[in-house]
C-alpha cells in the first residue's frame, strides 16, 4: 500500500482526491458526509488543492471503450527543439501524458486520434516535416491492463470499502453501446474543460433542457464512452518521479505479466503494445532510489520479463489537460 508523505497536505486531502477519482461530480456535501466533515471544509480543501496542487476535474473520452486507436509516440529531437515540440503537442486535444525524457532530447506522448485522418495528419504529415524531430517511433496500444477509468489514487487505500461504496455513483442509465454522437460535442466541450460543470451551465452550452442533459450525460458515463478523471501534481503526495518502462516479454507471458503489473502500487498505467516492446507502463515513485528498488525487486522478480528499457521523465508537460509550465 502506498503511503502519503507531505509537509503541506494531509490525509483528508488524499481522501478528497480519492473521492473525486471515484465520482468527480459528487457534491461537496455528499463527499463531506462520507468523510465525516462539513461541506465547507471540503470546498476549502478543493479550492486549495486546485490553487496549489494543480487539481482539475475533467471528462475524458475512453478511446478503448469507443474502439478508437491509441498510440504511444517516442520522438527523438534536437536538444533545442524538444521542449517546443512537447508544448505544441500538449495543446492538441488528442494527446495526454506528455513528458520530456533522455536529458531533454526525447518527447514521450500518448495520442488518441479521433479519426484515421487525425492520425495520418500527425504521424505522416506534421511530425515528419518538423526539422527538430530526428526520429519517430510509434507503438499502438493493444490492450489496457491498468489506467483510464481505473485511477492510481486507489492504490493509497485512503478510503474504507464502505466509504468507497457510498461514493460510487449508482446506475442512473442503462449501459448502452459506447458511442459519442455529433450533438454530444457541445456537452463534452464544457466537461473536458470542467468535469464539475453544473447542469444549468451544461444546459446553456448545449441549448438542451436540463433533464435532457442529465439523461445524456448519465448515458455517456454508463456506457463507458466518457469518464470523469482527476488531474493533480503527484509531488504533493511525496511521489515526485515518473518514468516510462518499455517491457519485452516471452509471448506466452504477455498477459500474465500485464495482469501482474496492474497490481503493483507503482503502476499508474499499463498497456500491451505492438512494436519493439510488448508492454508499456508508467511508474510513479518517490525518488530515484525507489525507481531502482522497483526495477530490481517487484519488476525483476516477474517471470516472463525478458528486457526492460527505462525512460525517466525529466519534466511532465501534460497529464490530462494542458497548462503551460513555468520556465
Amino acid at each position: 500500500m502506498l503511503k502519503m508523505e507531505s509537509d503541506t497536505f494531509d490525509h483528508l486531502d488524499l481522501q478528497l482526491l480519492s473521492a473525486l477519482e471515484i465520482d468527480g461530480r459528487a457534491s461537496f456535501s455528499r463527499i463531506g458526509q462520507v468523510l465525516g466533515v462539513s461541506d465547507q471544509t471540503i470546498a476549502r480543501r478543493f479550492r486549495r488543492l486546485s490553487a496549489e496542487a494543480g487539481l482539475r476535474v475533467v471528462a475524458l473520452r475512453d478511446a478503448e471503450a469507443l474502439g478508437q486507436d491509441q498510440w504511444m509516440l517516442r520522438l527523438r529531437c534536437a536538444p533545442d527543439g524538444a521542449s517546443v515540440i512537447a508544448d505544441a503537442l500538449a495543446k492538441r486535444p488528442d494527446t495526454n501524458w506528455i513528458g520530456l525524457a533522455a536529458g531533454g532530447t526525447e518527447v514521450i506522448c500518448m495520442t488518441r486520434p479521433r479519426s484515421a485522418g487525425d492520425h495520418d495528419d500527425l504521424l505522416l504529415g506534421k511530425l515528419p516535416r518538423t526539422p527538430s524531430v530526428v526520429e519517430i517511433r510509434a507503438q499502438q496500444l493493444l490492450h489496457r491492463f491498468y489506467g483510464g477509468p481505473t485511477g492510481w489514487l486507489r492504490k493509497f487505500r485512503a478510503l474504507s470499502d464502505d466509504q468507497t461504496a457510498a461514493l460510487r455513483p449508482g446506475p442512473q442509465a442503462p449501459a448502452g453501446p459506447a458511442c459519442i454522437d455529433p450533438e454530444d460535442e457541445p456537452l463534452l466541450a464544457v466537461l473536458e474543460h470542467d468535469g464539475r460543470a453544473t447542469y444549468p451551465e451544461l444546459q446553456r452550452a448545449t441549448g438542451r433542457s436540463e433533464s435532457a442533459v442529465r439523461r445524456r450525460l448519465a448515458a455517456l458515463l454508463a456506457s463507458g464512452a466518457v469518464y470523469i478523471d482527476v488531474e493533480y501534481n503527484s509531488d504533493i503526495l511525496g511521489y515526485s518521479r515518473a518514468a516510462v518502462l518499455w517491457i519485452t516479454t516471452a509471448p506466452a507471458a504477455l498477459h500474465t505479466v500485464g495482469e501482474a503489473l496492474a497490481t503493483h502500487d507503482e503502476i499508474a498505467f499499463a498497456s500491451a503494445t505492438a512494436g519493439p516492446s510488448h508492454i508499456v507502463v508508467t511508474v510513479v515513485v518517490r525518488d530515484t532510489a525507489s525507481l531502482y528498488a522497483y526495477l530490481s525487486e517487484s519488476l525483476g522478480r516477474l517471470e516472463g520479463v525478458q528486457h526492460v528499457e527505462t525512460t525517466p521523465f525529466l519534466r511532465r508537460v501534460k497529464q490530462l489537460t494542458y497548462q503551460r509550465a513555468p520556465r
